[in-house]
């Protein structure tokens, strides 16, 4: 009954043209995946959970709309959609996302008592709970994440799932530390290397250098990045800093897209965004589904965190880690990324 109504009221919002359009696409839904014409093998599915800190920058709503796109293209399969960041709006912001994408019912979870509490200076993300159907009132009243982690594994088979973090590593930190519970009799570590395939981090600024989303936890980068027990890919600063994004989403998106009003609301607040946004949580999202090649070369080696949150990274063919490397030109990824990010549902 909460996705039925969910739905009503997003079709309520839109215009009697839409509701035809919606009203088709639904009907072809109830009877085969969406696919858009693409043949995708149920093996080469990816399994999916995604861990945000939506919030600070927008670029995490463009990432969401990628994932969720590619999932309605039979790419991906959305197992839960996870907040790093404490701030009140993040898990309505996500649900808003989830809700518009006709995945009202994901898990959604964020860090329980403690944790990075950070607002976006451009102010969307309250824009959007006000005008977007969601029914989260707010990230205190969320699971909290590290159990939703943990349930979720339990129930996908071994080395299955893939897990993308655009964020803190607020909550890997306190899944790899979590004992055993009712949902599995394994620790955290336990749990991750016997279920996970692969982790794909927006993360880190290479070859060396102090990067948002590991600073704001260092700790916990610390002790993640050392310890994680599966092959880990980075998706650095510098690749996500030359793919830019969203004026082709302004000027040609769906008038109800939640994605592209908060592109609306936030491009014109910032000089540097001029030529669009750019794009460091969507290279992660593409590369974790689709894989770094072709629009990627990879590098092996070993990242290291300091206590200061800075990082450094040594070239290494043995190492643990693999960071992305700049192969086609960003322009060709943006394309890619932006016409994902304007995919409606």
């Amino acid at each position: 009954m909460k996705s039925i109504l969910k739905k009503s009221s997003v079709l309520e919002r839109m215009s009697t043209r839409s509701l035809i359009y919606v009203g088709a696409l639904w009907l072809l839904a109830c009877q085969a995946p969406v696919t858009n014409s693409l043949t995708v093998s149920a093996d080469s599915v990816v399994s999916v959970i995604l861990d945000t800190d939506i919030g600070p920058d927008y670029d995490d709503v463009g990432a969401m709309a990628v994932l969720h796109a590619l999932a309605n293209r039979g790419e991906a399969k959305i197992l839960a959609t996870l907040s790093s960041n404490r701030d009140t709006l993040t898990v309505p912001c996500i649900d808003v996302l989830n809700t518009y994408f006709w995945r009202p019912d994901l898990p959604i979870g964020a860090p329980a008592d403690t944790g990075v509490v950070m607002a976006g200076r451009q102010r969307w993300a309250d824009t959007l709970v006000a005008h977007y159907p969601h029914d989260s009132p707010n990230t205190a009243e969320a699971p909290d994440a590290v159990t939703v982690y943990r349930r979720v594994l339990a129930n996908q088979p071994d080395n299955s799932v893939t897990i993308i973090t655009v964020g803190f590593l607020t909550n890997l930190h306190r899944l790899l530390t979590s004992p055993p519970d009712a949902h599995s009799p394994l620790d955290g570590t336990a749990l991750v290397k016997q279920k996970v395939k692969q982790w794909v981090a927006m993360a880190g600024k290479f070859p060396e250098g102090k990067e948002f989303n590991i600073r704001k936890d260092s700790l916990a980068a610390q002790v993640v990045i050392e310890a994680w027990p599966t092959p880990v890919l980075f998706s650095g600063f510098e690749i996500g800093k030359e793919v830019l994004t969203g004026l082709r989403l302004v000027a040609n998106g769906s008038p109800q897209s939640p994605v592209r009003h908060a592109y609306v609301i936030s491009i014109p607040q910032s000089t540097q965004d001029q030529r669009g946004r750019m794009s460091w949580d969507q290279t992660a999202v593409l590369v974790a589904v689709r894989g770094a090649s072709p629009y990627y070369d990879t590098e092996r080696g070993t990242l290291t965190v300091r206590p200061d949150g800075s990082n450094e990274w040594q070239a290494d063919p043995n190492g643990p880690h693999q960071r992305l490397l700049a192969r086609v030109p960003p322009q060709k990824v943006a394309r890619i990324i932006e016409t994902l990010m304007m995919h409606t549902p």
